[in-house]
């Protein structure tokens, strides 16, 4: 029997096909999305309409406890997604990701000690706490670097969710996805940026192509949300999940361009260029804890994904503004 889940972030790239999952998989899913007057629901609106209408849509914000609260009421499960998740927003109002991300974690956590029903609580984090790899590799004993605004507030949110579980014995399982890509993600990341702008442009502008990055389908990250949710091992862990594989931002746009059959002349824009102490060289996912709790693998290439997200991104080419740099 389905369980009664909550998704906060569910309007977002990973939270809307997580959403779609879970749905799929039979439980009673409520979503958490941020109030706004046009009453947009994010990508929840993209979900098929047989999807859409087994959801519990409620508004409210994260940095408003009542609001969260009313959210975890009767919930068995909460996946935490919501987070302001760009690293250049971060440098531009760190306040702005601190209020959200640390303290919007720190509601979501007080509901979930608070309320009866809850059996496990699900933290989103990022591969971006580790900074550059200082040995690959990287498991989860690898030091935790800030190097952005963000990466810094993650740090800070899994943080508060080891503390809750050791504190309050509050069941928590923190996911640490390596960077996800596929069909719904803006062009505020890299594979949407390389896209978007080779389908319409006849020069990519981009920041550097040195660095390196495992890139993990998102139909695979949100596979591993609904396993880690569904393991009682996990409770109390940090789990890294990714493809164990990694590839240069320049290596990838060679990719794309076997995809689309074309070259793609690339030009390198300053403004893109992350600050030289910020900028995270090398992630590699190490996943032999996910191997070893829940058999993680992923069942998606790269190719395979790449695939599917330039055939997203050409069929949904006008939500795109390659000429403009998504921050």
């Amino acid at each position: 029997m389905g369980k009664a889940v909550l998704v906060t972030g569910a309007g977002g790239f990973i939270g809307s096909h997580l959403t779609e999952r879970l749905v799929r998989l039979g439980h009673q899913v409520r979503v958490l999305v941020r109030y706004n007057a046009r009453d947009d629901r994010g990508h929840l609106d993209d979900l098929p309409k047989d999807v859409q209408a087994e959801l519990e849509v409620v508004r409210g914000d994260l940095k408003d406890p009542q609001a969260v609260a009313g959210a975890v009421e009767g919930r068995e499960v909460v996946y935490h997604l919501g987070a302001l998740i760009a690293i250049p927003y971060s440098y531009q109002h760190p306040h702005d990701v601190v209020q959200t991300n640390m303290v919007g974690t720190a509601h979501v956590l007080d509901a979930c000690r608070r309320s009866p029903t809850i059996e496990k609580v699900v933290l989103t984090s990022t591969s971006e706490v580790y900074g550059t790899a200082q040995y690959v590799p990287i498991d989860e004993k690898h030091p935790l670097r800030g190097q952005s605004p963000y990466a810094a507030t993650k740090i800070g949110a899994d943080a508060l969710g080891e503390s809750y579980h050791r504190a309050f014995g509050l069941p928590v399982a923190i996911l640490r996805p390596f960077n996800t890509f596929g069909p719904r993600q803006s062009a505020r990341a890299i594979i949407p940026t390389i896209i978007s702008q080779a389908l319409t442009r006849p020069v990519v502008k981009l920041g550097r192509l040195d660095p390196r990055r495992d890139l993990t389908y998102v139909k695979d990250t949100a596979e591993g949300f609904v396993s880690i949710a569904s393991c009682n091992a996990a409770v109390g862990k940090v789990v890294n999940i990714g493809r164990g594989d990694d590839v240069t931002i320049g290596e990838l746009v060679g990719k794309i361009g076997v995809i689309l059959g074309k070259s793609i002349e690339v030009e390198t824009e300053s403004d893109r260029v992350r600050p030289a102490a910020s900028e995270v060289e090398r992630l590699l996912a190490g996943t032999a804890l996910a191997q070893s709790l829940w058999g993680w693998a992923p069942r998606y290439t790269l190719d395979e994904g790449l695939a599917e997200t330039v055939a997203w991104i050409r069929d949904h080419i006008d939500r795109f503004r390659p000429d403009v740099y998504t921050t």
